[in-house]
């Protein structure tokens, strides 16, 4: 589990098709730090195990239902990326619940620049309108964010100096892609509910 709240931005070091999946080695010496094998880490939302660490990088493969899911298929040598450790029992929770579990991809569609803050509309796939709602949580690219607006095809978030400065949500032009997790509650709540509905439903209906 995480919070989404980045500890550091990282850089892709290399990347390495295999069959059906990809391997990674990312820098991060705060992340690093205290990693070893088999530990999380998440990776502009991602949650990756780790492989292997050396000399401040780890290396971890991406399988491929996480390649169709994220915007890591089109990740490159070079690229910075957001990265968090697995959260630790008794820490503060400073973001909400995140997986890193990636449930879509969403389209940076504009930006407006305020004079404190910036507000980001990103798109939102049909499939996940529904979890979305004005004042709640999402992760984008791994940063727990409030959403300000929300519409049937996008939303808006609005981010404060220190997330331009530390994440790469500071450095997304529009057209491109970031990883989206809805808060997992949300989900839950709709597969409990639903039975219900339906029943009550089929009642009202005879």
């Amino acid at each position: 589990m995480f919070t989404g709240i980045v500890e550091e931005l990282g850089h892709v070091v290399a990347t390495q098709d295999l069959p059906d999946a990809a391997r990674l080695r990312i820098a991060g010496p705060i992340v690093t730090s205290d990693a070893k094998h088999g530990d999380s880490i998440a990776v502009n939302g991602v949650c990756l195990t780790v492989v292997e660490v050396e000399n401040g990088t780890f290396t971890a493969d991406v399988m491929r239902e996480t390649l169709v899911r994220s915007s890591l298929a089109k990740i490159a040598e070079g690229d910075k990326v957001n990265l968090e450790r697995a959260a630790a029992v008794g820490q503060r929770l400073g973001g909400h619940i995140v997986q890193g579990h990636v449930d879509g991809t969403g389209t940076i569609l504009a930006r407006e620049k305020a004079e404190h803050w910036e507000i980001v509309h990103i798109g939102l796939p049909p499939q996940l309108a529904r979890y979305v709602v004005e004042k709640g949580s999402i992760t984008v690219d791994g940063v727990s964010l409030t959403v300000v607006n929300v519409s049937e095809d996008q939303f808006s978030v609005s981010l404060i100096p220190t997330t331009l400065d530390l994440t790469t949500l500071g450095h997304r032009l529009p057209g491109s892609h970031v990883n989206l997790e809805v808060d997992v509650l949300a989900k839950y709540v709709e597969r409990l509910a639903v039975p219900h509905l339906r029943a009550i439903a089929g009642e009202e209906a005879q």
